[in-house]
């Protein structure tokens, strides 16, 4: 972790070379966010509720889902560039180096602009919270973390897939981008009001469901969902890690050099 965090520093410090770009960037990065959280915001404002669900509500799973998209962008980004590392040859470098593929390729690169987006999601989330009619207990507490966290989690896995794809294909495949921005778009509204088979993709295939609808649901009080148990869900995140690492070690051990 110590190589991890010097990788994080040193990107830093090059960021904050160009202050105003940096600036400008997050600014951007902050807008983004703003334009599909105003969508959202006046389609509840015409139509009222959304399949039982409230303005507040569903701007809570927004907020949870943004947050953890956020983090992962900042801090996983090199696994999303994965594919120029291959198709330059350069991976090779990282191959002869005393230290984990992973951790190596996890500090070739940060974007700390994406903090930009972080910053308004939370505003968001705050906002929503205060708004939202529920007994806030330390268990409900620990749970809206573990949901962030997880799904932070969880989206490093689909970067890290995504990646491992590269091994064999060497240029980054954009269907990749449908669990990835696309489980972000999924994952913004609450899943029951998508087809069955979408639910189960997204629950069993891909657990956004058990980290951010059905603990979302234990937090809200609805559906009777008040058993602790649902609290300790987003935990399965952590699951879908292992078999993703799984994969990607594999495409390290069937690697072979593109050159340079």
């Amino acid at each position: 972790m110590n190589l991890y965090f010097k990788y994080m520093l040193l990107f830093f410090k090059g960021q904050m070379q160009y202050r105003t770009s940096f600036l400008l960037l997050m600014v951007g990065q902050c807008l983004t966010p703003f334009t599909t959280f105003a969508g959202l915001y006046f389609m509840f404002d015409r139509f009222g509720m959304v399949k039982g669900w409230s303005l507040y509500e569903v701007a809570l799973c927004f907020a949870v889902t943004n947050i953890a998209f956020s983090v992962t962008e900042c801090f996983a980004r090199g696994f999303d560039n994965f594919s120029s590392l291959v198709v330059s040859g350069d991976f090779d470098r990282l191959l002869v180096r005393p230290r984990s593929t992973v951790v190596q390729v996890f500090g070739s690169k940060f974007e700390f602009a994406r903090i930009g987006r972080l910053f308004l999601c939370a505003l968001v989330l705050i906002w929503s919270c205060l708004h939202i009619d529920t007994d806030w207990s330390f268990l409900k507490i620990m749970t809206l973390v573990l949901m962030m966290i997880s799904g932070s989690v969880i989206f490093t896995g689909i970067f890290i897939l995504a990646a491992s794809i590269s091994f064999w294909t060497v240029q980054g495949l954009e269907i990749a981008n449908i669990f990835t921005d696309g489980g972000r778009e999924m994952n913004q509204y609450p899943l029951n009001i998508y087809h069955a088979w979408v639910r189960k993709l997204f629950t069993f295939l891909i657990p956004f469901g058990c980290v951010n609808y059905l603990p979302l649901n234990y937090i809200l009080g609805r559906d009777g969902m008040d058993n602790p148990l649902y609290a300790f869900l987003p935990l399965s995140g952590f699951l879908f890690l292992i078999p993703c690492l799984l994969v990607w070690h594999i495409g390290v051990r069937h690697y072979r050099s593109t050159g340079s």
